[in-house]
């Protein structure tokens, strides 16, 4: 179903993700962070735009924390806590066992205060994400940060580890694998507690951040379109892929114009399937990489727009 979407430009190109605040000053306002390492607060109707910190990277995901604070997923730095009163930003995790991660995504944080967050590849950065996902690594981690500082490997092995949400009941851990197509489900609790499976799969197109919205769904962004030739390289010989990704960009593969989010329940039943026709709206708003569903409002985040967006439901 087309809706109609509203933009609100920021004063940073790549607001990759969004988070709605949820008290005080903060409350009802949405946060993004763009390429230059900014942390932005934006007003619910768009008209106030605040930078409230700089976290010297480049942030990417955005929960907020149990104390009120926001967590920040930044692709050279690792897991931030920022403070949107006053700017200070503290250093969370920026290893695990002892090697610093090399790209830091998405994270969401249990009731209990578990962080559980993608780390997408060992082998590439965020500048270098097309060739990871070209060469289809695999090395996409799921990782675990308990409230007592220790950092568990949970999942390895991912086609680029993106997205992470917990269920309603937090009787499992989402993460997307965009390389894959696909939403992985960790069980925590129950008879499936420690085995995988998916929560939904062949997606129409590669998934990006997730985030579970006040409607209790697992909202999921589509970055852009399935691409046959991407995938016919992903599954070719190495030679293939390694040379894909060192043509000029103009000649690599590149994500199609698309501005798509869709809603699962915990049982993986699609129950939103939001697809904005660009050309009737006249926008150039594209590439949707970050999610979040807040009381009927769903807002979009874009790691190539420096703007965040905003549909209606």
């Amino acid at each position: 179903m087309s809706r109609t979407l509203t933009v609100h430009p920021v004063p940073g190109l790549g607001a990759e993700d969004v988070v709605v605040g949820r008290s005080g000053r903060d409350e009802g306002a949405v946060f993004t962070g763009t390429s230059d390492g900014s942390i932005f607060r934006v007003s619910h109707d768009g008209a106030t735009v605040d930078r409230v910190a700089r976290t010297q990277g480049r942030p990417l995901g955005l929960e907020i924390d149990v104390d009120g604070r926001l967590l920040v997923c930044d692709a050279h730095r690792g897991l931030l806590r920022v403070d949107t009163r006053d700017g200070a930003v503290e250093a969370v995790t920026g290893d695990v066992d002892g090697r610093p991660m090399r790209f830091c995504n998405n994270a969401a944080i249990s009731s209990e205060g578990a962080i559980w967050f993608s780390d997408s590849s060992t082998e590439f950065g965020i500048v270098d994400w097309k060739a990871d996902f070209l060469r289809n690594t695999r090395t996409g981690r799921l990782l675990r940060r308990d409230t007592d500082g220790t950092v568990t490997v949970v999942l390895d092995g991912l086609a680029f580890a993106n997205g992470v949400a917990l269920s309603r009941a937090e009787d499992f851990v989402a993460v997307a694998e965009t390389g894959a197509r696909t939403v992985v489900r960790h069980w925590l609790t129950g008879p499936n507690a420690g085995t995988r499976d998916l929560l939904c799969s062949d997606l129409p197109g590669y998934p990006d951040n997730i985030a579970r919205g006040s409607d209790g769904l697992i909202w999921v962004t589509i970055a852009s379109p399935r691409d046959a030739v991407v995938e016919r390289l992903q599954t070719g010989p190495m030679l293939l892929r390694r040379l894909a990704t060192r043509l000029p960009p103009r000649l690599q593969p590149a994500p199609q114009r698309t501005v798509r989010v869709q809603a699962y329940d915990d049982q993986g039943q699609l129950i939103h399937d939001v697809d904005v026709d660009l050309e009737a709206q006249r926008t150039p708003y594209h590439m949707v990489t970050g999610v979040r569903e807040h009381e009927g409002r769903v807002w979009l985040g874009s790691l190539h727009e420096a703007a965040i967006a905003v549909v209606d439901l």
